[in-house]
C-alpha cells in the first residue's frame, strides 16, 4: 500500500482530469455537468453529438457554464473522417488530397479555416492531423487519411496543418505515434504489428512527428500498434519505451500525450479497459480518449476508480498521475489564452472546394463524347472502417443530379455488382464511383463488366488511386469529402 502525499479529493480530481470521455445526446447530460464540478477537465464530441454548428455552439456553452477552462475535443480530420459535417460530408478535402496538391500554403489555409469553424463552435482541441506515412497501400484504416507515401511530403504538410489549426487557438493532436501507416490490421479490431528495423522506423515514420513537434503541436496521440524494434512486448499506447523514452526523451516532446480510443479491441480486448488505462498513464500518456463506443457515466466512474486504486496499491506512481493531470490543465489554459485569436481569422468559406478542385487528377482515354445527358451513377460501396463510420454520405450523385437533371443513382457491392449496375442503368451512360479499387477484387471485377459493355463509362476513384486509371474518363479525387464529390462532378460534366 502506497502512502499518499495528497488528500483523497486531489487524487480523485486528478483521475477525472486525465479522462476525455464522450457522452450521448446533443445537449449536456446532467452526469457530465456534475463530474465537471468534481474535476473532469475534458469532454469529447462525436458524430452522435452533432446536428448543426449552432447546436454544437449551444452545447459547448452549456458545458462551459460548469467549467470555463474545459477542453472540448473532437475527432475532426476533415476529408473522410469528419464529425462537424458528419451528416453532409466534409467541407474540406482530407490529407491525401492536400498531399496530392503539395502546396503547404494551401494545407495551412484549409486547416486554418477548419480551426476557425471549430473555435466558433466552442471546440478547442482537435484529434488531428494524421502524420502517418502511407507506406502500405493496403492499409485498411489509414489510406486517404495520410498525406501520402513520401515521408518528406507528409512531414511538411503535417507541420503546415498544425500551424494553420493552432493559429486559431485550437490545439492540434498529431497522430498516430510512432506511425500507423505500414499496417494491414485495423487497431479497432486487433493489435497491428509493424515489423521494420529501427533505421526504417527512424527514417520513414518519425520525421513527420519531428516536424509536428518543431511546429509546436500541443498534443500527440499514441497508436495501439506493436513495434518490436522499439518494444517487443507492449503496443505504443502502453509502452514506456515509446512514450517516455522515445517521444519525450529522444524527440524532446513536452506537450500532452493522448491515447487513441481505449475501447478499441487492440487494448480493451487484450488488456481490459480499466487495466489498459492504468498501464497507459504509467507508460507516459497524459490523457485517455474514451467514448467513441462507451459513453456513459459508469465507464467514467470505473476508469476513475481504477486509476485511484492503482495509485493506492502502488501500481501507478502518484506523481505520474499528478503530472498527467497537470499537463491536461496546462493545455486547457493555453486554449483559453489563445481563444481570442479565432476572432481575428478571416473566413475563407470556399477554400475547401478550391483545394478539392486542385486535388483532382483527370486521365482521358481515347476521345469520348462529352457528358451532356442524364447519367446513371453506380456507386460501389466497400464496408466502411470504424474511423470513417457509416453516417457520412459520399459520392458524386447529389451534385451530378443537380448538374444533369434526371440522373439517377444506385449502390452496389459483391461479385455481381457490375452486372447489376448495368441492368439498373437501362442504357444510360454510367458514372462508376469506387473507393480503393486496388483493395477490393470485387470492385475491379465490377469495373471490368461495366467497361466491357460500356467503354464510355466514366470512373471516379474516391480512395487512394493505386489501381491504374481506366474508363473513358478517370477522375481521382484522393478522398471522399463532400467537396471532392462536387469537384469530381464538375469535372465529369466539363469532360
Amino acid at each position: 500500500m502506497t502512502t499518499l502525499t495528497t488528500g483523497p479529493g486531489t487524487l480523485t480530481r486528478d483521475a477525472l482530469a486525465v479522462l476525455q470521455p464522450g457522452f450521448d445526446g446533443t445537449t449536456a447530460p446532467d452526469w457530465v455537468r456534475r463530474r465537471l464540478g468534481e474535476g473532469l477537465a475534458s469532454v469529447a464530441l462525436f458524430g452522435r453529438n452533432v446536428v448543426t454548428e449552432e447546436q454544437v455552439t449551444a452545447l459547448t456553452a452549456q458545458l462551459r457554464a460548469e467549467r470555463d477552462d474545459l477542453l472540448v475535443a473532437i475527432d475532426e480530420e476533415s476529408g473522410d473522417v469528419t464529425r462537424l459535417d458528419v451528416r453532409t460530408g466534409s467541407s474540406f478535402p482530407g490529407n491525401h488530397a492536400l498531399g496530392a496538391v503539395d502546396d503547404p500554403g494551401l494545407t495551412r489555409a484549409v486547416s486554418r479555416e477548419l480551426g476557425r469553424r471549430l473555435a466558433a463552435c466552442g471546440v478547442n482541441f482537435d484529434w488531428a492531423p494524421s502524420a502517418d506515412v502511407n507506406a502500405n497501400p493496403d492499409n485498411p484504416v489509414i489510406g486517404v487519411r495520410s498525406f501520402g507515401a513520401d515521408t518528406a511530403l507528409v512531414a511538411r504538410h503535417t507541420a503546415a496543418w498544425v500551424e494553420g489549426l493552432q493559429s486559431t487557438g485550437v490545439a492540434a493532436c498529431t497522430k498516430h505515434f510512432p506511425g500507423h501507416g505500414d499496417t494491414n490490421v485495423d487497431s479497432h479490431h486487433a493489435v497491428p504489428r509493424i515489423d521494420v528495423d529501427a533505421q526504417t522506423l527512424y527514417e520513414r515514420e518519425l520525421p513527420p512527428f519531428r516536424a509536428a513537434i518543431a511546429a509546436g503541436t500541443r498534443a500527440v496521440m499514441s497508436a495501439h500498434i506493436l513495434v518490436p524494434a522499439l518494444d517487443a512486448e507492449r503496443p505504443g499506447t502502453l509502452s514506456r519505451r515509446i512514450l517516455t523514452d522515445l517521444l519525450r526523451g529522444e524527440l524532446g516532446y513536452r506537450g500532452l500525450i493522448v491515447t487513441d480510443g481505449m475501447e478499441m479491441r487492440a487494448i480493451s480486448g487484450t488488456y481490459g479497459l480499466e487495466h489498459g488505462v492504468v498501464l497507459a498513464i504509467a507508460a507516459g500518456a497524459d490523457a485517455i480518449c474514451v467514448g467513441g463506443g462507451l459513453c456513459d457515466e459508469a465507464t467514467v466512474l470505473s476508469l476513475r476508480d481504477a486509476l485511484v486504486a492503482a495509485v493506492r496499491s502502488g501500481e501507478l506512481p502518484e506523481e505520474r498521475l499528478a503530472d498527467a493531470a497537470a499537463r491536461v490543465r496546462e493545455l486547457a489554459r493555453w486554449t483559453a489564452e489563445t481563444r481570442k485569436d479565432a476572432e481575428t481569422v478571416v473566413p475563407e468559406p470556399e477554400i475547401g472546394l478550391t483545394a478539392a478542385r486542385r486535388a483532382l487528377t483527370v486521365t482521358r482515354a481515347a476521345p469520348a463524347a462529352p457528358v451532356t445527358e442524364p447519367v446513371y451513377v453506380a456507386r460501389f460501396n466497400p464496408a466502411p472502417n470504424i474511423a470513417v463510420g457509416d453516417q457520412t454520405p459520399w459520392g458524386v450523385a447529389a451534385e451530378l443530379c443537380r448538374l444533369l437533371p434526371g440522373s439517377a443513382e444506385g449502390s452496389f457491392g459483391g461479385p455481381a455488382a457490375g452486372r447489376e449496375a448495368l441492368a439498373a442503368a437501362s442504357g444510360r451512360r454510367v458514372v462508376a464511383v469506387v473507393r480503393d479499387e486496388h483493395r477490393h477484387a470485387w470492385m475491379g471485377t465490377a469495373l471490368d463488366a461495366l467497361l466491357a459493355a460500356r467503354p464510355d463509362t466514366v470512373v471516379v476513384e474516391m480512395g487512394v488511386p493505386q489501381a491504374p486509371p481506366r474508363g473513358a474518363l478517370h477522375i481521382a479525387t484522393h478522398g471522399a469529402a463532400r467537396v471532392c464529390g462536387v469537384a469530381a462532378a464538375e469535372a465529369v460534366v466539363a469532360g
